[in-house]
């Protein structure tokens, strides 16, 4: 692990160029617009935002699919979306995708109100304000304008009071109100061109030039040279140390499920787990009793079956399902439904119909996986009084209060053991 200080400008680059990407698990990006905008007083200003923590792609254990940013891909003639990137972002989507929306991309800003209406702006800095040494920075010094760039008039504290409306979208009207627009800040040509705009409209106007100098002197460059830190990840990291470091690092939303990081694994390989999974849950899971079983329940007992069937330690720990290679499923998923639908006939016979009579759910998960081993001996009488038997000692031990890994692994190994005749 590395840490290192990195120019925004820098970041902002190869956010555009694809060197720097997302993983496919990552979130949508869900910033609104006060909260943008808040963002970029800071940096502005100079405080610090927080560090960004990245991961050096290209290792042999790590392949996540990856994604640009948002905005990145309706950039005209942007490439990004096809070149194999350098870094993938595991902290800091939300920061860096605000930053290139609003001050890189020359797109509106899909983004969202204080009522959580999606609206479309871009933002633009008043040039005077910034420099007013006594003004309040909450006060509109950053402020955002909709797609049509027109500042609708409003209503000021005395009713009979209006603000006039304002129409930003010829640059001349920007150039007499003072107000810069930030997409402008890291394209050179961009803010070159409305420099030169700037002095054609205030021709021979010290003052104006003088206060645009300034401007770009205490607030464009200052801006240009913000550094974020940004913690890197060698891509031998090992696969569950960046799983477990992203879900750590990542606590603003909702945790990741093993199996979404399953999914972003496979996806790599052009399998989509999740598209099988909801077809196989429409058609075998649907059942009062399989209706409870979940996408991870699958990949638990799926991981415990393929490591018995490999002859390796029988286990189902987190970090082994995180290791489930795809050959394997692919391989094992259909045995494995069918143990699911043996283990719910079972049940059945025991007059268990539905979820609410289940006393431990987290039981089907080995209970499916050893009828996936025994495959058709569960049809046998003899077999099935020992699956049952096991099941009931279970239950009435209170052995499945709890998921328990360590258990289920015990009990796949030992009752497919004992089913089969051994004495152990």
């Amino acid at each position: 692990m590395t840490t290192h200080d990195t120019q925004i400008t820098k970041l902002m680059q190869g956010i555009d160029g694809g060197k720097i990407q997302l993983p496919e698990f990552q979130r949508d990006w869900v910033w609104d617009d006060n909260r943008i905008k808040n963002l970029i007083v800071s940096v502005i200003r100079g405080f610090p935002i927080g560090a960004v923590m990245s991961l050096e792609y290209g290792g042999e254990d790590i392949k996540f699919k990856y994604r640009p940013f948002e905005g990145v891909e309706n950039q005209t003639g942007n490439q990004a979306e096809n070149i194999f990137p350098e870094e993938l972002i595991l902290d800091g989507q939300q920061r860096l995708t605000s930053l290139y929306c609003a001050l890189f991309s020359q797109d509106a800003v899909k983004t969202w109100n204080e009522k959580n209406k999606e609206i479309m702006r871009y933002y633009y800095i008043d040039i005077q304000k910034a420099l007013d040494a006594n003004v309040d920075w909450d006060d509109d010094v950053i402020f955002s304008v909709p797609e049509d760039k027109i500042i609708p008039a409003k209503k000021k504290t005395n009713e009979n009071d209006f603000i006039p409306e304002k129409d930003l979208s010829k640059p001349e009207n920007e150039y007499q109100y003072k107000y810069y627009p930030l997409r402008y800040i890291f394209r050179s040509d961009l803010e070159t061109n409305w420099q030169m705009g700037y002095f054609q409209y205030y021709n021979g106007d010290n003052e104006a030039y003088n206060l645009f100098f300034k401007f770009k002197n205490n607030i464009i460059e200052c801006l240009k040279s913000y550094h974020i830190p940004v913690i890197g990840l060698q891509k031998n990291t090992p696969y569950e140390a960046v799983c477990q470091v992203f879900e750590n690092v990542n606590t603003g939303g909702v945790s990741l499920t093993v199996f979404e990081l399953v999914t972003a694994t496979y996806a790599a390989d052009g399998f989509n787990l999740r598209e099988d999974w909801e077809k196989r849950k429409k058609v075998n899971f649907q059942g009062d009793l399989l209706s409870v079983v979940t996408e991870t329940d699958f990949l638990t007992a799926l991981t415990l079956f393929a490591s018995w069937k490999n002859k390796k330690t029988v286990t189902c720990k987190r970090k082994d399902v995180l290791k489930l290679s795809l050959l394997d499923y692919k391989k094992y998923k259909d045995i494995l439904t069918l143990g699911f639908e043996k283990a719910e006939k079972l049940l059945q016979e025991e007059c268990i119909f539905s979820a609410r009579d289940l006393p431990y759910t987290s039981q089907f998960i080995p209970m499916a996986a050893i009828c996936a081993a025994l495959g058709e001996k569960t049809h046998y009488n003899s077999v099935k009084k020992k699956i049952k038997r096991w099941y009931w000692s279970g239950v009435f031990g209170e052995l499945y209060g709890s998921a328990n890994e360590t258990r289920f692994a015990l009990d796949m190994a030992q009752v497919v053991d004992w089913v089969n005749g051994s004495e152990k």
